[in-house]
């Protein structure tokens, strides 16, 4: 990494700071229409910050107890691919209420046949006049059931290549035709659902980018989802931080040689993980793209989200099979929790077998499977 964080006095950390004293309880759209929420986007959407700003009011905004908007798939995956390659209107349509969190989103990419080979899918959206008539089913998609609009991935020409023909649709999720039916993963949750589509007419003006480029503009999508699945806590940013289980194993000491070359271990993979993080932002700094490093760092994320979960477990001992007992009296069963849900970590956003070979292709040099 060749960049420095700007000290205390920068002038964009003044900005924020002075904005701050103005607004001490921001609210979601306050702090979208300031251009906070992803100050990346160029005006009026942000503030067209480069990844040192970026840092910067993401710094500021940590240290002052302010948080995000309650919008993952909007605000990190849908708005980036808008901004991209959506129309004006549809910029200035969906983008403000998105990054605000007034409208809610999901993602309509895997069906029961298309999961790691995404371009196998096989709901179609077939034009008639002013609209799109979309069939098929989607699966795994997260909070379909609360969303207000979903991105979606249809098959536009069934006579072309499977990448060549999908095409990219801003979907209303209230449209009569869509039937979505909640799927109960083992930790308890119904954040994953099923999505039905029959005979479902979207406005052609729904249309992301031109007919049959949806592959490219899903790859825009995915990128910014392995990203931001690899952030925050060990969880995609739910739930605790691997330093949480240090505060967890100072509650069982003492403990034997192999808890300590477990925590050890952990930790050194947390540091591995924030420096490559830091590389991202080095790469972003100096005007490239993160390429496949997205991939590593999710890769990594991961498997080591899966390995806290089994420390906190082990650490637990018979409070760890309880589903109403936190560890700290705060969370009721937050490390049971995210032991049942850790399973998925390596599945969703891209399978860890998918992540391999865009690591050997891209990294390594190897052959494309």
């Amino acid at each position: 990494m060749d960049f420095d964080i700007p000290g205390e006095d920068d002038p964009r950390r003044r900005a924020v700071r002075s904005w701050l004293a103005e607004n001490p309880s921001p609210s979601s759209r306050q702090l979208a229409q300031a251009g906070y929420v992803a100050p990346q986007f160029p005006p009026p959407y942000g503030l067209g910050a480069d990844a040192i700003h970026q840092l910067i009011v993401g710094e500021e905004l940590t240290k002052a107890g302010i948080g995000m908007p309650d919008n993952p798939i909007g605000i990190g995956w849908a708005a980036p691919t808008i901004l991209a390659a959506g129309t004006q209107e549809q910029k200035d349509r969906y983008l403000p209420p998105a990054l605000a969190g007034d409208e809610y989103w999901c993602q309509l990419f895997s069906e029961p046949d298309a999961g790691s080979d995404l371009a196998s899918l096989r709901t179609t959206a077939v034009r008639d006049g002013d609209v799109w008539v979309v069939n098929g089913q989607k699966i795994w998609t997260t909070w379909a059931e609360r969303a207000d609009f979903g991105v979606l991935l249809a098959r536009t020409d069934p006579h072309v290549s499977k990448q060549k023909g999908i095409s990219y649709f801003i979907c209303p999720m209230r449209l009569p035709g869509i039937e979505v039916r909640g799927i109960i993963e083992m930790a308890g949750g119904r954040h994953f659902n099923e999505v039905f589509f029959d005979d479902v007419r979207i406005p052609a003006d729904c249309l992301v980018g031109t007919v049959n480029d949806g592959w490219r503009l899903a790859k825009i999508t995915l990128g910014n989802e392995r990203v931001t699945l690899s952030e925050g806590g060990v969880l995609w940013g739910m739930g605790p931080h691997t330093s949480a289980l240090l505060d967890l194993a100072r509650l069982h000491l003492p403990l034997g040689p192999i808890e300590r070359d477990t925590l050890v271990s952990l930790h050194i993979e947390a540091e591995v993980m924030r420096l490559l993080g830091l590389k991202i932002v080095s790469h972003l700094v100096a005007g490239r793209e993160p390429g496949p490093e997205a991939a590593v760092k999710k890769f990594l994320a991961d498997r080591h989200g899966q390995k806290v979960m089994r420390a906190a477990k082990h650490l637990s001992g018979a409070g760890g099979l309880t589903t109403d007992l936190g560890p700290f009296g705060e969370e009721p069963g937050e490390w049971p929790w995210g032991f049942a849900f850790s399973p998925a970590l390596t599945i969703g956003g891209g399978t860890s077998q998918v992540l391999r070979n865009i690591i050997g292709e891209r990294i390594l040099g190897l052959p494309r499977d």
